[in-house]
């Protein structure tokens, strides 16, 4: 029986128990093996040499935004209008059978959009070339969920799933669980609040299904069996999604506001080009970006090209911001003088950990390099070489 197979018999089983208080230690350890087998389905086969068939796109400008969604939604004609690069658009499915990328300039960055192929159900099981597309969508910084406004709400409860079943987590924040596994000792079993959701048994069972016998578990939320696991596997991605509903023009405007007031979505016409400059100040909020200006000093501040930083690259403090620059200005930096918002008043002597926010400006005041010892005769380093083999040798003399 393949890994698959064994997937949807557990699916089966878990589908036909009752849930309650007798069975949830039963339910518990059926979830942890799915999320092993899942594991196992995701991993390379063994003797298989080099990588994997994938969508080769090389990474480039200040965040990398992946559409994902159903074939024929309007990915191809929104990356078209948004970067002005051209992806094949036609009235029949699977037109995009490869990853396209292009540039969005939006205030002084660039932003990669990558246009994927259509995702059909079954994608994390590698049908329709599922799994690349989900690699790729896993290395970009934001997810944009592309769907149809006239069709069923059922297309964003399976694309869900299937980006669930690989790892990837939509708009949720890595569980607070503190998880180590040691060399002896047993398992070490601590909650700083009320659990209701797991108790000490379930924990044991779900760890010992992973065979792991000593370790140290330490709940800081009321967190649940799938976090758990989460935190077990240790291989999840936690993403940012923003859910895009396109063909907003054949639909009422009572549909639209019910679609308009769901959290994370952003209703669009490609068609009509309603609404695309919210959605890319959407994208802008959604990725954190922050514009760092430079200023050299006694001049105006140089705002054709700033700095752009994020929270997920790097960080937006000064020090990122100085490793931006050069990796050896960090040492060499004696203060900084910031001006704007994260400022408290113009300009503020700050340190490398200050945070940074859009749209600031900086100047770095460098350390002073100073002459060791007095001056002339009494100068107490000298430039001439420690060794006297270093010496210059004078020319021997002419006689």
């Amino acid at each position: 029986m393949g890994i698959i197979e064994r997937i949807k018999e557990i699916e089966a089983e878990m589908a036909r128990t009752q849930k309650n208080k007798a069975t949830e230690y039963h339910l518990g350890q059926l979830k942890a093996k799915i999320a092993k087998l899942r594991t196992q389905l995701l991993e390379p086969p063994k003797g298989s040499s080099g990588a994997g068939e994938g969508f080769e796109v090389t990474k480039f400008g200040h965040g990398r935004v992946a559409l994902i969604g159903f074939p024929s939604v309007g990915k191809s004609t929104l990356l078209t209008m948004l970067t002005g690069t051209h992806s094949e658009a036609a009235s029949y499915e699977f037109t995009t059978l490869t990853c396209i990328p292009g540039i969005i300039h939006y205030n002084d960055a660039k932003i990669q959009m990558l246009d994927l192929p259509g995702i059909i159900e079954g994608a994390s099981e590698g049908k329709g070339r599922g799994r690349q597309v989900i690699a790729v969508a896993k290395s970009s910084d934001l997810v944009l969920m592309v769907l149809d406004a006239s069709k069923s709400e059922g297309h964003r409860q399976i694309l869900t799933k299937e980006l669930e079943a690989v790892g990837l987590r939509l708009n949720k924040r890595p569980p607070q669980i503190y998880f180590k596994k040691k060399k002896t000792g047993g398992i070490s079993f601590n909650s700083t609040c009320t659990l209701t959701h797991v108790d000490e048994k379930l924990c044991y069972q779900i760890l010992h299904e992973y065979k792991i016998h000593n370790a140290e578990i330490l709940f800081r939320e009321d967190a649940t069996v799938d976090d758990l696991i989460d935190v077990i596997e240790g291989n999840r991605k936690y993403m940012k999604c923003v859910y895009v509903y396109n063909k907003i023009d054949v639909i009422g405007i009572d549909d639209v506001d019910n679609l308009a007031r769901q959290p994370n979505s952003v209703v669009i016409s490609c068609n009509l080009q309603l609404n695309l400059d919210r959605l890319l100040a959407r994208m802008w909020e959604e990725m954190g970006l922050v514009r760092v200006y430079t200023k050299p000093q006694g001049q105006q501040p140089d705002v054709s090209e700033p700095v752009v930083l994020s929270t997920d690259r790097g960080g937006c403090t000064v020090e990122d911001f100085c490793n931006h620059i050069h990796r050896s200005l960090v040492k060499d930096v004696k203060y900084v003088l910031v001006w704007g918002t994260s400022a408290r008043h113009y300009p503020q002597h700050c340190g490398l950990q200050h945070n940074l926010n859009d749209e600031d400006v900086v100047q770095i005041v460098k350390k002073k390099e100073t002459d060791e010892g007095g001056r002339g005769r009494f100068k107490s380093h000298s430039n001439a070489p420690a060794r006297i083999s270093d010496r210059e040798k004078k020319a021997p003399l002419k006689t």
